[in-house]
């Protein structure tokens, strides 16, 4: 039980133990809880705390699943919780704290995350398994947060419907090497934090959706190479993912596309 949004108006939601929210997760047993991202804003995030409390939780721990100011903004609502994340975010975080806490909303203050890790980490939630694991999928700083007892992987924004959203486009055969050794993890379905209302609220995404992220992301980095390809509008460009079950074309994601493109060419052009 709980409600979700995702980015340009996408929404979503799923059935305990797990509760998502916009850019959040909470995987609840008994009275322990473990936040995946704090949200938007203070708001929010006091929201996701109320809501818990209510429902009995006394204990609450945060993963960080990248350092992006939507997934951090609500982190001083928990600055009492252990808040989690790997070193790569954590220092992302310090070398942008100006910005952030300078920012339109400005995020001040920033609170920071008091346990890091490297690579993996292992955690237990009452008799929940998790498993957190480094990624660079989206940005450089990724944490996907696996329950290999369930099946179920919390993707954060490496993967999203209707396609991927670009935020470091230098590094996009990076994130194809990591995509590639995602695909090789033992899970059955996806929860990302941006993603459809439905399909969320029935389990999540299959795993085709890895692979349609590989191939999106494939075309973008051809883009370079063929100008024709480039002009494309999302529903042609991505017609070859749309076709099949891993992701649905959503129109609000055509502004997403074109500025993923040209960031891309622009890239390129460094």
């Amino acid at each position: 039980m709980a409600s979700a949004s995702g980015r340009t108006s996408r929404t979503g939601s799923t059935t305990a133990p797990i509760c998502s929210a916009s850019g959040t997760y909470a995987i609840v047993d008994g009275s322990q809880a473990l936040v995946y991202d704090t949200h938007i804003s203070l708001p929010h995030a006091r929201f996701i705390r109320r809501t818990l409390e209510e429902m009995g939780v006394t204990s609450i721990r945060v993963v960080l699943s990248h350092w992006h100011d939507d997934h951090i903004a609500g982190n001083e609502v928990f600055k009492d919780c252990e808040i989690i994340a790997n070193r790569l975010t954590a220092a992302a975080l310090e070398r942008g704290r100006t910005n952030i806490e300078g920012g339109n909303p400005p995020i001040k203050p920033l609170v920071l995350p008091n346990r890091t890790f490297d690579d993996s980490l292992r955690l237990t939630l009452g008799a929940i398994a998790i498993e957190l694991r480094q990624v660079e999928i989206h940005s450089h700083d990724g944490t996907a947060l696996l329950m290999p007892d369930a099946g179920l992987l919390l993707a954060g924004d490496t993967l999203e419907d209707s396609v991927t959203y670009v935020s470091e486009p230098e590094r996009l055969g990076e994130h194809l090497v990591d995509l590639e050794r995602m695909a090789g993890w033992q899970f059955d379905r996806i929860l990302p934090n941006h993603g459809s209302f439905p399909v969320i609220e029935a389990g999540g995404y299959d795993r085709s959706l890895i692979a349609a992220t590989e191939t999106y992301v494939r075309k973008l980095l051809a883009c370079r190479q063929d100008p024709d390809l480039a002009k494309q509008d999302l529903q042609t460009f991505g017609a070859e993912i749309f076709a099949t079950t891993a992701t649905e074309y959503f129109a609000p994601y055509e502004a997403v596309h074109r500025r993923n493109v040209e960031a891309v060419l622009a890239a390129n052009n460094q």
